[in-house]
């Protein structure tokens, strides 16, 4: 189960600000503007951690679900009476 690859359009603004914010450091950092290689470096890796996390977060919720889900008692014995109608077949 593949996910399709992270973009910017699917970015939370927060998210994009930021991915600004880090190519605005790689950019100071390295005292000239970014070269494409090294834009597309930086965004790359920002989008790998963004995915791991959302993936973290959806196996997390995809557990939780699991275990709150509807459990029949295993226990209990089918009663008859409780699943015919009073009244009988028309």
């Amino acid at each position: 189960m593949a996910t399709t690859r992270l973009t910017q359009k699917d970015m939370t603004e927060a998210e994009q600000r930021e991915l600004k914010t880090l190519l605005d450091r790689a950019r100071i950092a390295h005292g000239r503007t970014l070269t494409n290689a090294e834009t597309n470096q930086v965004k790359k890796e920002y989008i790998d951690k963004l995915m791991a996390q959302r993936e973290a977060a959806a196996k997390k919720a995809r557990k939780l679900k699991k275990e709150q889900a509807y459990k029949p008692d295993a226990e209990a014995t089918f009663s008859w009476s409780a699943n015919t109608s009073t009244r009988g077949r028309r």
